[in-house]
């Protein structure tokens, strides 16, 4: 959250908290130049959503999207995205609730590499 705040001109945070201090969750927007699905540019993406559990199924994450959504309108964007680990399908039911539809499916992967002495690089 810290690196998204630093960057007030492309990133903007969200957070919903009571009067007594507790917080219900927050959301994490950015604005990308691309991103998987979308036909224009810039746009919003949602870099990180949250909602506590014993706060889920209330509106708060619906209330706290919106305000991010309006947020990328504002910044010239007309799609927002975001992705969610194909295991949580809490996350993903809750996309689809709010009117995201699914664009893609990916897998990630990752190889070790040996250890290079430096200035061994060809």
């Amino acid at each position: 959250m810290a690196d998204i705040l630093a960057d007030e001109e492309f990133n903007a945070v969200f957070v919903a908290v009571e009067p007594s201090g507790k917080m219900h969750g927050f959301v994490e927007v950015s604005l990308r130049l691309r991103a998987e699905g979308c036909k224009s540019s810039p746009v919003g993406f949602v870099e990180a959503w949250y909602v506590a559990p014993d706060s889920r199924h209330k509106g708060i994450g619906r209330a706290m999207l919106a305000k991010a959504e309006s947020w990328a309108a504002s910044q010239g964007c007309r799609e927002m995205a975001s992705n969610a680990d194909m295991e949580n399908e809490g996350g993903r039911s809750a996309h689809r609730a709010l009117g995201y539809e699914e664009v893609a499916r990916l897998a990630h992967f990752r190889k070790p590499l040996p250890k290079v002495p430096a200035g061994n690089v060809r």
